[in-house]
C-alpha cells in the first residue's frame, strides 16, 4: 500500500469502528435502561425504540450510496454522521420510550456504510482493496466484542443517556478525522466490485443463490436483535447478575466463541467445505435458539447458550460475505452486498419489534427464541438447496485507461484461458474482473493477453 491508501485504509477502519461502536454499545444495556423510562413498562415500545435504527438504516442506505455518485462521499458521510449525532442526542434528552424511538429513527438516517465502502473504493488502487476491505472488517469484529464487555459497567458510571451523549461526542470526532485525516480522491468513479447498480438490481434480486443469502442474514441479525431485546432482563432477572457485571458472561463466552470460529472458517475455505461448515452453523444456531426456548432454568444453562449461539453467530458472520463474493456475478459484487446490507438492517427493525411485542403479550421469552427457531428451520432448509460455491477468488486487472477496443470479445477470450471461471471488462470502469480458481488459473495467461490488448496495470483479489 502507499502511503495515501494506508492512511485512507486506516482511517476509514477507523470511522466504522467509531460509528459502530456508538451502535453497539447499547445491545446489551438498553432493554434494562429503557425501561427505567416512562412507558419502558410496555416492551412493545422498547422493542420499537431499539429497532427503529435498522428501519431507517435499511430505507435509506442504498439512496445514500447512490446519491455519494453525484454530490460527493464526503458530503454524504458528513451528512450522514450529523444526522446519527442529532439522533444519538435525542436519545440521550428523551424523557419517554416514545422519544427515544424517534431518536433512535434519526441516528438510523444517517446510512453511510455505502457511501465510506465507495470512498475507500475511490482511495485504494485494485490490488489493495481486499487488504482496506479487512481492516474495516476486523474493525467492525473488534469494536463489536470490546462493546459487549464494555458496555455494562460503562452504562453503570453514565447510564444510557450518557452513552448515547458519549455516541454522539464519537459521531462528530468522526467529522473532524474524516476532514482531516481521510485524503480527498483525486478522481471518484463507480465500482462495480464497491457499490449498488440499478442496472445490476433485478438480476441479483432474482438471483435463486444469492436470495437464499440475503434471507440467511436476515434470519440471523433479526433473532440477534431479538435476543438482545431480553437477554439483559435475562440475565438480571434469572441470573441474578447487576447489571454492571453482565461482562463477566459475555467476556468469556465471546472468547471461546472466536477461538473456535477460526478453525471453522478455515477449514471450509482451505478444505473446499465452506457449505457444510456454513450449514453446521445454522444448525447449531437453532439448537442454540431451541436451548434458550425450552431449557434456560438458571445462569449455568444461559451461559452454555450463549456460548454456542456466538459459535455459531461468529462463523456465520464471518462465512457469508465470503459466500456472496464467490456466488454473485463479477460485475455485480457491490450490488449483491448492498441487498444483503439492506436486508440486515431491516431485519435488525423487525427482530426486535417483534420481540419486544412478544414479551408484551407472553411475559416470557419462550415464544420469541421458538420464533427465533423457526427461522432457522427455514434456513438450514434454503441453504440445503445451495449449490456448493466453487473455490473461486476475484481478480481485478487495471486496462489502459485510453484503450477503447472491444470489451465484450476480450471477456470471451479470458474466459478461455485455463481456471478462468467469468470475466467481464468494463470498459467504463477501466477494469476486467476475473472469477478464477484458488489454485491452478493461468495467471501469466491472462497478464500476457490483458498486456497485448488493453495496457495491464496490475492484478488484485478483492
Amino acid at each position: 500500500m502507499t502511503p495515501i491508501e494506508l492512511r485512507a485504509s486506516l482511517g476509514l477502519a477507523g470511522l466504522y469502528a467509531l460509528r459502530m461502536l456508538g451502535m453497539f454499545l447499547i445491545l446489551p444495556v438498553f432493554a434494562v435502561y429503557a425501561g427505567k423510562l416512562p412507558g419502558g413498562d410496555n416492551h412493545t415500545m422498547v422493542g420499537l425504540a431499539f429497532g427503529a435504527y435498522g428501519l431507517t438504516q435499511a430505507l435509506l442506505q442504498l439512496p445514500f450510496g447512490m446519491w455519494s455518485d453525484r454530490v460527493g462521499r464526503k458530503k454524504v458521510i458528513y451528512i450522514g454522521l450529523a444526522l446519527f449525532a442529532v439522533g444519538s442526542v435525542m436519545c440521550a434528552m428523551a424523557d419517554h420510550v416514545a422519544w427515544l424511538i424517534v431518536g433512535r429513527a434519526v441516528q438510523g438516517a444517517g446510512a453511510i456504510s455505502a457511501a465510506i465502502t465507495a470512498l475507500l473504493a475511490d482511495l485504494t488502487r485494485e490490488e489493495n482493496r481486499t487488504k482496506a476491505m479487512a481492516m474495516i472488517g476486523g474493525s467492525i469484529a473488534s469494536t463489536f466484542a470490546i462493546s459487549l464487555v464494555a458496555a455494562p459497567t460503562l452504562a453503570a458510571w453514565i447510564g444510557l443517556p450518557g452513552i448515547f451523549l458519549l455516541t454522539a461526542v464519537l459521531a462528530i470526532a468522526a467529522i473532524i478525522g474524516v476532514r482531516q485525516i481521510i485524503p480527498d480522491p483525486i478522481i471518484s468513479r463507480f465500482h462495480s466490485d464497491a457499490e449498488i447498480s440499478t442496472t445490476r438490481l433485478p438480476a441479483v434480486l432474482r438471483h435463486p443463490q444469492l436470495l437464499r443469502m440475503n434471507y440467511g442474514v436476515f434470519a440471523l441479525h433479526a433473532a440477534q436483535m431479538a435476543m438482545f431485546t431480553v437477554m439483559p432482563l435475562l440475565l438480571t432477572k434469572l441470573g441474578g447478575i447487576s447489571l454492571e457485571h453482565h461482562w463477566w458472561v459475555y467476556l468469556p463466552v465471546v472468547l471461546v466463541s472466536f477461538v473456535l470460529m477460526v478453525p471453522a472458517v478455515i477449514y471450509g475455505e482451505k478444505k473446499q467445505h465452506l457449505k457444510e461448515v456454513f450449514i453446521f452453523a445454522i444448525g447449531l444456531m437453532l439448537l442454540a435458539q431451541l436451548g434458550m426456548a425450552l431449557y434456560m432454568p438458571n445462569l449455568t444453562m444461559i451461559v452454555v447458550w450463549l456460548s454456542v449461539y456466538f459459535i455459531a453467530f461468529n462463523i456465520l458472520e464471518a462465512t457469508q460475505p465470503s459466500l456472496i463474493s464467490k456466488i454473485a456475478p463479477s460485475d455485480a459484487k457491490g450490488t449483491a452486498m448492498g441487498v444483503y446490507n439492506t436486508c440486515q438492517s431491516l431485519s435488525m427493525f423487525l427482530g426486535s419489534a417483534i420481540a419486544g411485542w412478544l414479551y408484551q403479550q407472553h411475559g416470557s421469552v419462550t415464544a420469541i427464541f421458538l420464533l427465533c427457531a423457526a427461522l432457522m428451520v427455514i434456513w438450514l432448509f434454503f441453504a440445503a438447496g445451495m449449490q456448493p460455491p466453487l473455490p473461486v477468488k476475484t481478480q481485478m486487472f487495471r486496462i489502459g485507461d485510453n484503450w477503447a477496443g472491444d470489451g465484450q470479445a476480450l471477456s470471451v477470450k479470458l474466459v478461455a484461458i485455463n481456471g478462468v471461471k467469468e470475466a467481464v471488462v468494463l470498459i467504463d470502469e477501466r477494469v476486467a474482473l476475473l472469477k478464477v480458481l484458488q489454485t491452478g488459473w493461468d495467471e501469466a495467461a491472462a497478464r500476457q493477453l490483458i498486456e497485448e490488448t488493453a495496457g495491464l496495470t496490475t492484478p488484485s483479489a478483492p
